[in-house]
């Protein structure tokens, strides 16, 4: 957050502004991608104490041990990072980014490259999350199947501008398509056309 200065426009982050407050912005978000694995050489546990000082983790042996419990990677505490499966990696990027029990949860392509099973259970914890009010979820995709089963609300961008938004499951009827990948691949040969809109 806040590594490019805005051209126009502000974010604000439960009433923060993260231009002006940046720091405290950073204290109620967190971050998982699966472009961004942690590092390999030090073991499940110690990723999770490192970030956990990082982020100034109050309790942080507890915190560690619920967040190795809800993403079940308790029996890989002691294994090196490196040597997970792309599915168990993935779990543990999402289990350090909720270490600091963020308000807002940003994710991008949390489950590309993984099997349909792990995919699954990534995008139903990620939606518990969300329903249980633990945090709320801004999720970048190209995988439309993904966006309509765990989102509530999509937005389509363009260059920083917002082309359309709405309910993932009504949006593309409203636009004349059947699907919502139907949807965004016209988008993306066309967005200019929906900037007039």
């Amino acid at each position: 957050l806040s590594v490019l200065e805005p051209t126009s426009g502000s974010i604000h982050i439960e009433g923060i502004d993260v231009a002006r407050q940046r720091s405290q912005a950073l204290d109620c978000t967190n971050f998982a991608a699966v472009y961004a694995p942690l590092p390999g050489n030090l073991t499940v546990y110690q990723n999770l104490r490192v970030f956990g000082l990082i982020y100034g983790v109050r309790h942080l042996p507890d915190r560690i041990e619920s967040v190795l419990e809800q993403f079940e990677l308790r029996r890989f505490r002691n294994f090196k990072s490196g040597v997970l499966s792309s599915g168990e990696q993935t779990r543990l990027c999402l289990a350090k980014a909720m270490l600091n029990q963020p308000q807002l949860l940003l994710l991008d392509e949390p489950t590309a490259s993984l099997d349909p099973a792990t995919a699954r259970d990534i995008r139903t914890k990620i939606r518990e999350f969300a329903m249980r009010g633990l945090c709320g979820v801004l999720w970048t995709s190209h995988n439309m199947y993904e966006v309509e089963h765990v989102c509530d609300r999509v937005l389509f961008l363009s260059h920083g501008k917002i082309l359309l938004e709405g309910d993932p499951k009504t949006l593309p009827r409203e636009h004349g398509k059947s699907t919502l990948e139907e949807l965004f691949i016209a988008i993306a040969r066309e967005p200019l056309a929906l900037e007039r809109v």
